[in-house]
């Protein structure tokens, strides 16, 4: 009987357990989501600035002609129109995949300026201007010309290769414009002849550059341009005699050149793409 009863009490303790089992919760397990990953993407508008410094050049050739367009005086010399540059630029890009294509035009303020100084064939030269011998007459000082890129500006495509998703290696190129401005004297003992012109020259860039995101829309950039403003021409009459007749005329031809290294920061429009993988 007590192996019966024994019996009875386990059979009921196993089934209470079995109940109480059954009214416990199940534990759910979940998949995690997927990790949400920002994919940088170059594609949009952008306006920045930019500041640095250039190595420009003027290559010129003048001439001092009479009356009859003789030349009385020839010169070929150069000089450097160094100085610091600034402004802004505006462009867009296109991303595909690792390539980013656009179109960037910029305008810039810059102080370069230099002086050059004729080479006196005869008479008495110095370091500073050249005296030629002008007959009927007095001596005549042929003084430094001084030129000066005022401002430019260029519109450039631009392409270049995603070396990581956020640095762009590129090289971009196209059409450059500006204002140079040339000014000299021309005198002699008793009198002086003093010109002055703002020629707007209209050329070719090329040049290279990486940027780089630096934190949510912005970027840094490093750039190199070469700048070619062809030829700044202008010839002047002064009221000086001239050998052979009439009144000295100046005449002037320089070639502009510039090396431009600057820094800029972009702000584009837009933001990064969100993406879940």
């Amino acid at each position: 009987m007590k192996r019966i009863l024994f019996g009875i009490a386990t059979a009921a303790s196993m089934l209470a357990s079995g109940a109480l089992a059954a009214d416990l919760p199940t534990k759910v397990y979940t998949k995690a989501p997927p990790p949400v990953v920002e994919v940088y993407n170059w594609t949009g508008f952008y306006i920045g600035g930019n500041i640095g410094y250039s190595w420009g050049r003027s290559s010129d050739y003048s001439t001092l002609t009479n009356g009859a367009g003789t030349v009385l005086f020839a010169n070929s010399s150069s000089a450097n129109l160094d100085g610091v540059v600034g402004g802004g630029q505006i462009g867009y890009n296109w991303q595909v995949q690792n390539w980013v294509w656009g179109f960037e035009a910029d305008i810039q303020g810059t102080d370069e300026k230099g002086t050059r100084s004729f080479v006196c064939p005869t008479g008495v030269c110095t370091p500073t201007f050249g005296v030629v011998a002008v007959f009927p007459g007095p001596p005549l000082t042929v003084g430094p010309m001084d030129q000066k890129i005022e401002w430019f500006g260029t519109v450039r495509a631009r392409g270049g290769i995603l070396v990581t998703p956020k640095v762009l290696l590129y090289a971009t190129g196209g059409l450059a414009y500006g204002d140079v401005r040339t000014a000299e004297t021309i005198s002699t003992p008793a009198a002086a002849g003093v010109f002055a012109t703002t020629d707007t020259r209209v050329g070719w860039t090329a040049g290279v550059g990486v940027e780089g995101a630096i934190g949510g829309n912005w970027t840094a950039k490093l750039e190199y341009l070469y700048v070619d403003l062809g030829r700044t021409t202008g010839s002047y009459l002064t009221a000086l005699p001239a050998f052979g007749g009439g009144f000295i005329t100046g005449n002037f031809s320089s070639r502009i050149t510039d090396n431009i290294l600057r820094v800029g920061v972009n702000y584009r429009f837009g933001g990064p793409v969100v993406a879940r993988y």
